[in-house]
């Protein structure tokens, strides 16, 4: 199926839908998969090419554990071709758990009375901004229930509160978003209150399986929602990010789904997701789902390493969802954006017993509850850069000019410099003596392994500074 800019090219109106369920599986069922044929295919991504629906179907029926245990190790290799060893840290706050939806797996659903509702109010939500800047975060994404109260006006004012937010050294510099579809003058207001990416996930992209676990309310439009950063980009927001939620339908075709949603935004406005994210079904309040596709941890760490050869130059989150040992696992070939020191209760992070989880204020279980600190100090023992930069959105490198670094692999040259001078700034204001001293051991190492460049001088300048207590130098 070939798509052209100009026929998804929309006025704020409902557009035709450009997932065909038919294809997608006859991609699945009549796709071979050879060793030699995994090999082609893992070759042609490390020379940083997006994959085609029938080449990530190869790596999808690779069953052999040889063939498997390639596909992770290629992921890891391109991972670190395109994006160094930096991860970038952030942490969710949830705003309001007001929702009139009837999702089936979530703890917000409408029908689900167990449910405490509440809505953060302006000094509440400084409170909890407060207390995650204590913490040292710096990128944060703000969730919403799908809910009337919850409108444009409203995201862009609790948005501009958190900016506005400084405590001591603490400042958030990037406010992601996680709320419902909007039209496209609704987007248009939240994009000017400065926010970063506006994430949408559509669940599952069966149409048949969305049916049954969305009973009521908006999101039970399919096509609305698998149509609505049709509507942001059409609104100016270039940097969207895409997700299912693996456990409601057959893996497989999720993710062929994916890169079928990849190929729609590269078609139409020539440019991909910024993100994609695939959470796992996990433990709700209420929850009420079919568990004949929750996927099992073997096929969930080759999913991702699928995604991460399938689409070389997107970024990739995974959260708290997930236990430490599995984050800990696939960060190696896939993932390079984290959660660390979550907690998705209301009001949870300013609570004195932060990691007790009450399933009737959340919408679903999380499973890593390390402090920030815990989550920092195994990523430098493991000699990963943790990352807070924000340096590519406040300097323009989104949409276009992003795809422009990032799909030759260009951005790491960014990323590692960047990751350092954040992660000096943790060190120097939150660190314990242990860590700060493990990390400037690693930012050591990682600057010796550059070659002398004039950034490298650079480089160490800058470090020189925020060791004398200047911020927020970036390249």
């Amino acid at each position: 199926m070939i798509y052209s800019p100009e026929k998804y090219k929309i006025a704020d109106v409902p557009m035709q839908p450009f997932i065909d369920s038919e294809e997608i599986w006859d991609f699945i069922n009549k796709t071979e998969s050879t060793p030699e044929k995994v090999d082609e295919v893992i070759a042609k991504s490390l020379a940083k090419n997006r994959l085609s629906l029938a080449e990530t179907a190869i790596l999808i029926n690779a069953t052999d554990s040889a063939s498997i245990q390639k596909i992770k190790e290629g992921a890891r290799t391109l991972k670190k071709q395109v994006y160094g060893e930096r991860i970038v840290l952030f942490a969710p706050l949830y705003i309001g758990n007001l929702c009139t939806n009837n999702c089936t797996y979530c703890g917000f659903r409408t029908d689900n009375k167990k449910q405490k509702r509440t809505t953060l109010d302006f000094p509440e939500i400084v409170s909890q901004v407060e207390s995650l800047q204590d913490n040292g975060h710096k990128r944060l994404i703000l969730v919403y229930g799908e809910h009337p109260r919850y409108n444009p006006e409203f995201i862009a004012e609790t948005v501009k509160t958190v900016y506005k937010v400084k405590k001591g050294r603490g400042e958030i510099r990037r406010v992601n978003i996680n709320a419902a579809p909007l039209s496209i003058e609704g987007f248009r207001t939240v994009k000017e209150s400065g926010i970063g990416t506006y994430q949408i996930f559509q669940e599952t992209y069966h149409q048949e399986t969305y049916k049954k676990v969305h009973l009521s309310g908006q999101k039970a439009d399919f096509n609305n929602r698998l149509t609505a950063l049709d509507r942001a980009q059409e609104a100016g927001i270039d940097d969207v990010g895409i997700g299912a939620l693996f456990g409601l339908y057959d893996w497989r075709y999720e993710v062929l789904a994916l890169v079928r949603h990849v190929n729609h935004f590269e078609a139409a406005y020539r440019v991909g997701p910024h993100t994609i994210s695939f959470p796992r079904i996990q433990n709700a309040s209420e929850l009420a789902i079919d568990k004949n596709h929750i996927v099992a941890d073997e096929d969930f760490t080759k999913l991702v390493a699928i995604l991460r050869l399938a689409v070389p130059y997107t970024g990739m989150i995974l959260t708290a969802r997930e236990p430490e040992r599995i984050r800990k696992e696939v960060l190696e070939f896939g993932v390079s954006q984290i959660d660390g020191g979550t907690n998705i209760q209301m009001g949870g992070y300013s609570k004195e017993n932060a990691n007790d989880q009450d399933l009737d204020m959340e919408q679903f279980e999380i499973s890593d509850t390390r402090s920030l600190g815990e989550v920092i100090e195994e990523l430098v023992e493991h000699d990963y850069l943790p990352s807070f930069c924000t340096a590519c959105y406040r300097l323009g490198r989104t949409g276009e000019h992003f795809m422009e670094f990032s799909v030759p692999g260009f951005i790491k040259r960014f990323c590692g410099p960047n990751a350092m001078l954040t992660m000096a700034e943790y060190l120097e204001d939150y660190a314990t003596p242990e860590l700060k001293q493990k990390g400037y051991e690693l930012i050591d190492r990682k600057i010796v392994e550059m070659a002398k460049t004039e950034k490298t001088t650079a480089l160490l300048g800058k470090l020189e500074k925020i060791k004398n207590g200047e911020r927020d130098l970036y390249f």
